[in-house]
């Protein structure tokens, strides 16, 4: 599961995206915190909960209790239920309120990570992935945390910095899942070459042919790409963060995506990208 990067240059993008987090809260009032966003059931306030909840977790605090109803529409597993629990806990509580309780486990986490030696690094720890090491962990903290970001700056108008090293290691998760949608997901027939191209800030490309039931990623890439693939799929980084993450009904972001080649095909892999929920 490594990412290839020093520990501490991953603590370094954790430190990156929570205080662009803790940026953007100072200027909001209670009004724009309480605003829905495309997560689906939470508002700007609760995204930011969820970090201070999760982060409250690892550090071992028991969950709250508190009464959540039976059936939340956009609860799909126990994991979630979990996680609306914590949400749910800070709810009552104002913007500020809520920015301040992230300013102090996020500080207290920072301070932990800063001084962790090797050992701790290979100490075990649950992903999402399933169990892993504690320096497995954390890149997928700044995954969580920069989506989250995302969400909260798309509801309120004011666009991420797609080129930060928290936006660097969560695209390049994000980009490492293509082939399970294509390979896993998608599964077209042997032979069918299907590319993605993210542009502007945060861009990238990545292809893959289809060989013996499993997607290939192409090296080098097809020149020019949409030559050498069935379906090159054209989108910025948000796009392709709210493809993958789930956020917004697929007919609401997909004219955002400008398909060449086999629109069929397009369209398929749009509603085979759905991975993070």
């Amino acid at each position: 599961m490594s990412t290839g990067q020093s520990d501490q240059s991953v603590v370094d993008a954790l430190a990156d995206v929570w205080a662009s987090m803790q940026q953007l809260g100072d200027t909001l009032d209670e009004a724009q915190w309480k605003l829905p966003t495309d997560c689906p059931g939470w508002t700007v306030q609760d995204n930011l909960a969820h970090i201070v909840g999760i982060e409250s977790v690892i550090t071992g605090l028991a969950e709250p209790v508190v009464d959540l109803p039976a059936d939340l529409p956009h609860v799909k597993n126990d994991f979630g239920r979990s996680n609306e629990i914590w949400v749910e806990s800070f709810r009552a509580r104002t913007g500020s309120e809520v920015l301040h309780e992230f300013r102090v486990i996020a500080t207290a986490r920072l301070n932990e990570l800063r001084g962790y030696t090797e050992a701790d690094w290979i100490e075990p720890a649950w992903t999402p992935v399933g169990e892993g090491q504690v320096r497995d962990l954390i890149p997928f903290r700044v995954l969580d945390s920069f989506v989250h970001e995302l969400d909260m700056r798309r509801a309120l108008g004011k666009p991420a910095n797609m080129e930060s090293p928290s936006a660097a290691l969560a695209l390049g998760r994000l980009r490492g899942i293509l082939g399970v949608v294509v390979g896993a997901r998608l599964r077209p027939a042997d032979g069918t070459r299907v590319a993605f191209v993210v542009e502007g800030p945060g861009g990238f490309a990545s292809a893959f042919a289809m060989q013996e039931g499993r997607a290939i990623e192409l090296d080098p890439l097809p020149s020019p790409i949409a030559g050498g693939v069935d379906v090159a799929l054209h989108m910025d980084a948000d796009t392709f963060v709210r493809l993958i993450g789930g956020r917004g009904e697929l007919d609401v972001v997909a004219p955002a995506v400008r398909i060449e080649g086999d629109a069929s095909l397009g369209r398929r892999v749009l509603e085979h990208m759905k991975v993070l929920m």
